[in-house]
Formats: structure tokens, sequence, C-alpha cells
């Protein structure tokens, strides 16, 4: 039959015949041998990717640990949020899936573009982080449409949550997403892409303690990438809880002081140099950054002209004012240039070479000894002091004092201040030291800074005989059970050989400026507690010339107001520094606002004190 049909077929179907039998055999052979090289070649890869499409490695965030007040209050937790995630690999079409996302959750579509874009180089079916803490209609607008956006997926994590907004923000910090830089360096210990880091104050320098153990899942997903079920599953493990010597309390009272000024408020504990409150103002929100700034609110925080995100109390370097004159009567009676009683003229003015240097007080004071400059202010007195002390006397006073270097305190960036002498003159400028300088720096002016923190602990070591204490915030680390893993306490630095009969006669004097009729610090007079404590006002600009009102000036070149103080007079407990950029005068600006801060604290020790006696009183009945 077949050499039959041969015959009858034209010979030009033949050829076509077998050119076509020729092509599939060719065909047939390519696909077995594609079979052979993807089966027996390449089928332990193809198996390994297929497995990973299949089965995902989620890595489950662990809580951060919790932070409490001295009193147990709670100051930093964390809730539960939703992240909006994205595998590039699920989606046939990423860029259209991104766009109907962008449609469904009313967001632009070249912010979604531009992180897939940014993303390019990451591991495949590595989640991309589209955003952090998205709001409810987000959560629903992504469940709701799920079918049509392969690829997207939502991550229940915990989320930052810090109390009372911006109150202790530049103690506590902020978080942040884990920079390409800092990755590197931490990979090691178990942290990834999208992992949240302490950026700034304790969450930073606290980060091993506070940071959790993440944990994981590995889970079966669909085609769409959606979870089918849960294969195996590893417990994170929470962070430990970190307790602070901050009381709330004061803190909220100190943050509220301030509120509409731009200063910084310090209190310190005397005897230890724990740190009570901290507050800088104006302050940031730290939960912006724990949902996620946002370009536009990063530069509006980094525009503004007052700068929240400065810690004024430690980074601040501020011209001390006569807040500094506690320095030069402590230089010039240790060095035995002036007794007590020794008397100086001031006319309103003293002339020095070609220069007159004023006092606050146009008439003048009269005759001054010490305890009476330092009540009233007097300039021309602390000019006159400081000729007979000199600049590097002065200088050395007042580093015994804690001035001119960082006080240590476990926070970023502080600054050490400046105090200058002839060697640091020489060597900034060239130029030896010209006695004509001395009389602008013995009144806190010149060349002179310090921070706020620095001048709570110059108040702290003159109200407990002359120890200088490190400043400290955090008192204990605990497990989450409640295991004390690290204890904290105070720091001595050093002991400054100050006579008590020197301390005798500032400390009288220091309670005279509040509790006297003549003090300058008679706004800070209380019914409740005896005060001592010392104005300033501290010029920003040089007014030579007329005396003019500092409020008459345009905001930016208005005077600081100063006010450092400790109570109670006889036996000292709190230490408190009160800052006010251009406030004007320490006596009005500065120092009602450190009597409500000390008064504070002595009304919460009274309320402790009578819960313990009612606690006791309870158990007594009971028995």
């Amino acid at each position: 039959m077949l050499p039959f049909i041969r015959k009858e077929l034209a010979p030009e179907f033949r050829q076509r015949t077998q050119l076509l039998m020729t092509v599939v055999s060719i065909v047939f052979l390519f696909l077995i041998g594609r079979l052979v090289f993807l089966q027996l070649l390449q089928g332990e890869r193809f198996t390994y990717l297929s497995e990973n499409n299949r089965i995902r490695l989620r890595k489950i965030a662990g809580t951060r640990g919790m932070v409490f007040d001295r009193k147990g209050q709670l100051l930093v937790d964390s809730r539960p949020s939703f992240d909006l995630l994205f595998v590039r690999e699920d989606a046939t079409e990423p860029e259209v899936t991104l766009r109907q996302l962008a449609g469904f959750l009313g967001r632009e579509e070249d912010e979604l573009l531009k992180l897939l874009d940014e993303n390019k180089k990451r591991p495949p079916f590595e989640e991309i982080v589209l955003g952090r803490d998205v709001d409810w209609r987000s959560v629903v607008a992504v469940e709701t449409h799920q079918l049509d956006l392969p690829g997207v997926t939502l991550r229940i994590r915990p989320r930052r949550s810090y109390l009372n907004n911006g109150m202790a923000a530049h103690v506590l910090g902020y978080l942040g997403e884990i920079s390409p830089r800092q990755l590197k360096a931490r990979r090691e210990s178990g942290y990834g892409m999208g992992d949240e880091l302490g950026q700034f104050g304790l969450e930073r320098r606290w980060e091993e303690f506070l940071r959790g153990r993440s944990g994981g899942q590995q889970v079966e997903v669909d085609a769409l990438g959606r979870r089918v079920r849960v294969l195996h599953e590893v417990e994170d493990v929470p962070g430990h809880s970190v307790f602070l010597t901050l009381d709330r309390d004061l803190q909220e009272t100190a943050y509220e002081a301030l509120q509409g000024k731009a200063g910084a408020i310090v209190a310190l504990e005397v005897n230890s140099g724990a740190i009570l409150a901290l507050v800088s103002t104006p302050a940031f929100d730290p939960n912006v950054f724990a949902r996620g700034i946002t370009s536009e609110e990063w530069r509006a925080l980094g525009g503004d002209r007052l700068y929240p995100l400065n810690n004024r109390a430690i980074q601040g370097q501020y011209p001390p004012g006569s807040t500094f004159k506690i320095v030069l009567a402590i230089a010039a009676l240790e060095e035995g240039l002036i007794q007590p009683e020794t008397p100086l003229i001031c006319n309103g003015s003293m002339p020095f070479g070609n220069r007159v240097f004023r006092d606050w007080k146009k008439e003048g004071h009269g005759v001054v000894d010490l305890h009476k400059g330092l009540v009233q202010s007097c300039d021309v007195y602390f000019y006159q002091l400081g000729q007979r002390v000199g600049i590097d006397r002065i200088a050395q006073y007042a580093r015994a004092l804690g001035l001119g270097e960082k006080t240590g305190i476990a926070l970023d960036d502080e600054k050490g201040g400046l105090i200058p002498d002839t060697a640091w003159k020489k060597k900034r400028f060239g130029q030896p030291w010209f006695p004509g300088e001395t009389p602008s720096v013995a009144i806190g002016q010149g060349y002179v800074n310090v921070t706020p923190l620095q001048m709570a602990n110059v108040m702290a070591a003159v109200a407990n005989g002359g120890t200088l204490y490190r400043p400290w915030f955090v008192r204990k680390v605990e497990s989450l059970d409640g295991k004390l893993i690290r204890e904290y306490g105070p720091e001595k630095i050093h002991s400054i050989p100050i006579k008590e009969s020197t301390l005798k006669h500032v400390r009288n004097a220091l309670s005279a400026v509040v509790n006297s009729g003549a003090g300058t610090g008679g706004r800070a007079r209380s019914s409740m507690v005896e005060i001592s404590g010392k104005t300033g006002t501290a010029q920003v600009a040089e007014m030579r010339g007329a005396f003019v009102k500092s409020e008459q000036l345009s905001y930016f070149i208005r005077d600081h107001a100063w006010f450092v103080a400790y109570a109670p007079a006889d036996k000292p407990e709190i230490a408190v520094a009160t800052l006010v950029e251009h406030g004007g005068h320490g006596a009005s600006a500065a120092a009602p606002l450190a009597k409500m801060v000390i008064e504070k604290y002595f009304s919460l020790q009274r309320d402790s004190s009578d819960d313990r006696h009612a606690s006791r009183k309870g158990e007594i009945r009971a028995d």
C-alpha cells in the first residue's frame, strides 16, 4: 500500500512532507533535550526556586522593651500596627499593580514606583515596605481588592508609642529604619532590611537592651503571595524594660512651664546627680518617627528657625550672665583676695582703658560687699572682682565646678561649652589675653559659654558641699519577668576643695537673692519651701550707649533669661537650671518657671509620703 501511495504522490509534495517530518523531529529532540536539562541537570535549582516561591520565611520583629519613670509610670510602650508590603516576583506586571494600589489608597503613583526602583537590587522574594503604620482605611482597601493586587500584603508588627508626645522627646529619642551603612555594621547581630533602630537619645544608647529578639514564620503562600498556612513558627522575644530616674509628673510640669517658649529646664538630685526632669523646647513628636516620617515633615523640622531637634539642655551653649557670679565669688574667697565684708564702690559704671563697663542699674549700688553684690547682682562689683582674680584663676575654678567640658551624660552630641584663659586665647587667635577682656568674663559674658545641664550641676555641687556628680538618668534594666539585668547609680567625678566658710557665705547670699526683699530673685519666693538661687540676664547682642529694654528689641537679639536654684535652702534635695532663650530678664522670665518645678517636686514628695503613711495605717488596721 505504501509504495503505491508513494508512486501516486507528486515529487514536490513528497519533499515538503519529508521537510515537515524533519522539523517535527528536531522540535521533539529539542523538547526532550530541554526536559533532560531541566529535570536532571537543573532539577535541584528549580526545585529550590519553586519551594521559595511557595514557602516564604517571614520575620516577626520582637517587641521593644517598655520605658518607665522612677515611680514605675509608663513613658514608652509598643502598639500593634500594619505595614504595607510588596513582593515584586508575585506580580506579573509590578508597575501596573502599584498603579492600581496607588488609586485604591489615594497615593501618588510616582511615590510607589520610586520605592520599586530603589529596591531593584534586593534579593528575590524579599518584601519591599510601601508604608508603615498605615491607617485603617488603607487596610480595608488592600483587603477588599486583594485579588487585584498580586504581591501586595499586610503585616502586623509592634509600633513604638510615646506617651505625652514631645514631653521627653530629647531624652527618649526616636526610632528610624536601619540605613544600608548601619545594616552593614549590624547584620551579624541579626538586623535586616526594614528593621527599626534607635537613632537618637535613650532609644539609641540603650538599643541592645530595648531591642527584642525577632521571631519568624515558615509560611505557605498561593500564586498571589497570600498566606495559605503557617508551617513552622519561632516566637519573638520582647526587649527589656528600662526604668529612668526621671519623674513623669515633674517632667510634665517643666514641659508645660516652657510652652510657647524656646529654652530648657534641668532638675537634678543634689546628692546623686540623678536627673529628675530634662526638658528642651520647642520639641518634636517621636511618634512621627515611629510611623515613618515623610520628607515634607523632615524638611519642616530641619528648616524650623527654632531648631526643635536640638536638645538645648545639653547642646545649647549660652553665655551664663550673672549666674556666673557664683563662680567669681567662690574663686575670690578661696584665693583670699577679698573678705566677705570687703567694700567696693559701684557708681553705675567702671571705666577701663578706652571702654566703660556699665552696671545693669544705671545709678549704681553704692557701697557693695560680697553678700550685697550677689543679692543685688551688682555688675561693677564683679568687674572689679574679676580684675583681682584674673582670667586664669577664674578658668581654674569654673572648670573645677564642671564648666568648659562635657558632663558625660549618656545622651548624643553633648556640648562642652567654653571657659577661656590665656592659653586658649593664644591657641585660638594667636594673641595674648588683654586685661580689658576680663570684666566681661566676670559677669558671664564675652567668650564664656555653658549649657543648662552644666549650670544645674554647678548648683548641685554648691548645695551638696562641693561634690561634682556625673548626671545620669537610667536607674535599672529589667527583663520582662522582673529579673535585674543592669543597675546604675551615682558616679562621683571629683570633690571640689572649697572651704565650708566659703560655701556658707555664698549659700547665705543665694538664699537672700530669693527670700530677702532686696534680692533680684523675688519672683521665685515660695510659701511651700525656701528656695536659694541666682538670676542671670545674658546679653545676645552688644548694646553700647543708652539703656535699652530687652522687650523693645527684635526677638533674636533679646537677652537670654537664666535662673539657677536649689531647695530647701538648709537641706538641699533638688537643683534646677532654667533658661529661656530671648526671654529678657531672668528675674521675670526664668525664676517663676523654676519655682513651679521646685514646688511640684515637693508637692509630689508630700503626696508620696501621705500615700506611704496611709498604707501603713491600713496595714495596722488589717492586723
